[in-house]
């Protein structure tokens, strides 16, 4: 049986290779591990998305929780960086969300979170897979008065939107947005949240039906977004996606801000304010080479990680860096929060505009976007580890380098989430790097089929 923890958890179909057996395992691995040995009865926060099979998948894993001795905190539909932020206000000694974030209705999938609201490290994830993948029993007899509960949340919803009402200290009065919450999670918080704040808002996508979430709509979808802005003459666009860790926006003239410019912009906001510890900000290997150029003629020091947003955080905790996040969307601003969290950089981004009474366009200026060109390859789970090791693919990879030179340059990863093996080039010539990429990525599927 394959690993079960990708870069953002366990994910699959649900029903298919994500099933209620498998969930109610993880349950009872995760209150086995992080239960430890403390004496007191553990709590676990459960969230999730609004897809279909989340109700499902969230009733396993709390019955699989709840069979090992732990108590379940139900906390219903939510973002999952609200799970992270609840977590520690609730003192719960973990937290699980159910979702697939930016993936398409059928996918679903299952995060863990540890008491202090970070994703759980590596070492965690292997105890909980090697006790499900090596079929032991997990707990003893669990009966009687030892049995745990499941417990409503009621107020979870506000208790969220309040933490993120008080890290900006002014309103947005006379800021016109529209905001997509992708007919998921942010539905439940993202109206109150900016409403309360005094923007004129234009919700779309918010009336989820459990199979609409990401469909043609959020940050993997921005088209309709962009021509909301346009039509209605909107001074932004703000789009989440299905679990509202991610924000990518839209300028007033229809241009899309993504996860690098808003680094940038929040970037030249905090050093300006003296908030951007030792001038740093943390990426990753897929950051945008015009991000790395503007840090260069800003005085800004960039460090590159794996991909994916918990090496990003991994590498800001060592140096307390303030600062980091993913061309996807994921920002972290570790000053207030643990995870990447879409709501909160919509508030940065929308309050560094208000502030500067500056049109995002303005903002977003700072720094000019290299082309960038990205094929996906679909490969089986053996073709994802055969990457590592094909002497064809190795040779497909150092000819694209070698290419391209020094003008740009190739990255090619095998995706955490999903049966891709992702290649990307970068340069100045939009022609020149599409045709790299595209006979590299042809090489690689015949070497890996």
């Amino acid at each position: 049986m394959a690993r079960l923890f990708g870069t953002d958890g366990v994910r699959g179909v649900a029903n298919e290779s994500l099933t209620c057996e498998l969930a109610v395992k993880i349950g009872q691995a995760a209150a086995a591990v992080l239960g430890g040995n403390q004496k007191k009865r553990p709590l676990v926060a459960v969230g999730m998305d609004t897809r279909i099979s989340s109700d499902m998948l969230a009733s396993a894993i709390s019955a699989g929780l709840c069979s090992s001795g732990a108590d379940v905190l139900s906390l219903g539909v939510i973002p999952t960086p609200a799970v992270a932020y609840l977590v520690r206000k609730y003192h719960a000694d973990a937290g699980v969300v159910i979702s697939a974030s930016h993936n398409s209705a059928e996918f679903n999938g299952i995060k863990i979170f540890s008491a202090n609201g970070y994703k759980l490290p590596d070492e965690l994830e292997e105890k909980i897979e090697d006790m499900i993948l090596g079929d032991q029993k997990i707990h003893g007899e669990i009966i009687g008065a030892d049995v745990g509960r499941i417990i409503p949340a009621e107020n979870a919803h506000k208790d969220y939107v309040d933490y993120l009402r008080q890290t900006v200290s002014h309103t947005l009065d006379g800021l016109k947005i529209a905001i997509d919450c992708a007919n998921g999670a942010a539905s439940t918080t993202a109206p109150m949240l900016f409403e309360q704040l005094g923007a004129e808002c234009h919700i779309l996508n918010a009336d989820p039906n459990g199979v609409n979430i990401n469909d043609n709509c959020g940050s993997t979808h921005m088209e309709s977004l962009r021509k909301y802005v346009l039509n209605n003459s909107m001074d932004a666009g703000i789009a989440f996606d299905g679990d509202a860790d991610r924000c990518l926006c839209i300028d007033e003239n229809g241009n899309e801000v993504d996860g690098d410019f808003i680094l940038a912009i929040c970037a030249s906001d905090m050093k300006k304010h003296g908030k951007l510890k030792k001038d740093t900000v943390i990426g990753t290997v897929m950051t945008n080479l015009g991000f790395i150029k503007f840090c260069q003629a800003n005085g800004i020091n960039f460090i590159p990680t794996k991909v994916g947003d918990r090496y990003v955080l991994e590498e800001m905790l060592l140096e307390d860096y303030k600062l980091g996040g993913e061309q996807s969307g994921h920002v972290i601003f570790s000053d207030c929060a643990t995870t990447g969290d879409g709501e909160l950089t919509a508030l940065r981004v929308l309050s560094v505009m208000y502030r500067e009474s500056e049109k995002l366009s303005v903002l977003a200026s700072v720094m000019k976007k290299y082309p960038q060109v990205m094929v996906n390859v679909k490969v089986s789970p053996e073709g994802k580890i055969n990457f590592y090791t094909d002497s064809k693919v190795k040779k497909a990879i150092e000819k694209a380098k070698a290419s391209l030179g020094d003008s740009g340059r190739v990255v090619v990863r095998v995706s955490g989430t999903e049966p891709l093996i992702r290649v990307m080039a970068e340069g100045e010539n939009t022609d020149e790097i599409t045709e790299i990429v595209n006979t590299a990525a042809a090489e690689i599927k015949e070497a890996l089929s």
